[in-house]
């Protein structure tokens, strides 16, 4: 059935892109109300090595459009319009600098507790997402937070309070909310973060604590990450998640590439709880102890940070306990994709 408001939403994001395009960008300004867009699209084909069942998807073709209304105002939207066949409403929100180095932002964003959960399609470096960022930390929220970067010490501090009912029921009232917190210390090539986020999407209230350490240069990115997540009342055993991963970059000349980079990660989380929604506010399931092994290979064609493809070659190896019910996807697969970012 043809949906009219996707097609409006679409279209004036389109007619934004032209305005943009259509800018006079070689007069020096310092400030300008025509507003930035750009868009991920990744098409993949998966194979499961088990029963040789193959498929292809969509998995993401996103757009987003930001921009300044005056030097301290700034404001995000972002949409997918097809993630596997869904269209999303993602991130909407407006950001005030009201002080040096303090800000509020309110809206519809990411909850400020995690790394992994923060990377979007085109900075991932794997095709498929960890455990951390999928299964056990995959939230967006409705609400406000404030950053304040220290002047005079490279820690950024972040606190927000939020709904806890899914980002698609604005209007439900509650008497629980949501709140999280982060700390990030950069240290020359190294990167510390830590936090703590408590949601409440159910009658249980889960409880998050979690911390990570990424180190990267001109050609390594290395980082590990571990998140824990309990349970008021003791309504289910305590979750456990890891990631660990390592990524190797060096130029080449092979055709249209001009970089090749090799993956390596392994990730893992104990059994987990059902209780909680997932963005879109269905119940999430998944719920097996699991281990993963992921081996890749990426040839970029790399023109700047906003303008790439990335095409990518990924096996995933998953370990489960014996008698565990593994879903059809959820095992041993192959996947090839392509990622473009303009």
């Amino acid at each position: 059935m043809f949906d009219f408001q996707k097609f409006i939403i679409t279209g004036i994001f389109l007619a934004i892109a032209f305005v943009s395009a259509k800018a006079d960008d070689s007069k020096e300004k310092t400030f300008s109300y025509i507003p930035n867009i750009h868009g991920t699209v990744r098409p993949r084909f998966e194979l499961d090595s088990k029963s040789g069942d193959a498929r292809f998807a969509m998995r993401n073709s996103r757009l987003s459009l930001d921009g300044k209304v005056a030097p301290e105002i700034d404001y995000f939207l972002q949409l997918d319009l097809c993630d596997q066949g869904t269209f999303k409403p993602l991130d909407f929100y407006v950001r005030l600098q009201v002080a040096t180095g303090l800000r509020v932002q309110a809206g519809q964003f990411r909850v400020p507790f995690g790394v992994e959960t923060f990377r979007g399609p085109h900075t991932y470096l794997f095709a498929n997402r960890s455990f951390i960022g999928k299964q056990i930390c995959n939230y967006r929220a409705v609400g406000c937070k404030l950053s304040y970067q220290l002047p005079k010490l490279p820690l950024l501090l972040e606190a927000g309070v939020f709904n806890s009912s899914a980002i698609t029921l604005h209007t439900v009232w509650s008497k629980k909310l949501a709140y999280a917190a982060k700390a990030t210390y950069t240290l020359g090539e190294v990167k510390f973060s830590t936090g703590f986020m408590t949601i409440a999407p159910d009658n249980v209230r889960a409880n998050f604590t979690g911390a990570s350490v990424e180190w990267a240069s001109e050609r390594w990115t290395v980082e590990g990450e571990y998140m824990y997540e309990h349970y008021t009342g003791k309504m289910h055993d305590p979750c456990h998640g890891y990631c660990v991963f390592g990524s190797y970059r060096m130029p080449v000349k092979a055709g249209i590439f001009n970089y090749l980079s090799f993956q390596g990660r392994v990730d893992g989380m104990t059994d987990h709880s059902n209780i909680k929604r997932d963005e879109s506010g269905s119940l999430v399931t998944d719920n097996e102890r699991r281990n993963r092994l992921t081996g890749g290979v990426t040839l970029t064609y790399l023109k700047s940070k906003n303008i790439f493809v990335d095409l990518r070659l990924n096996y995933e190896k998953y370990f489960y306990s014996r008698d565990a019910e593994v879903a059809r996807g959820d095992g041993d697969k192959l996947v090839v994709e392509i990622v473009l970012r303009f």
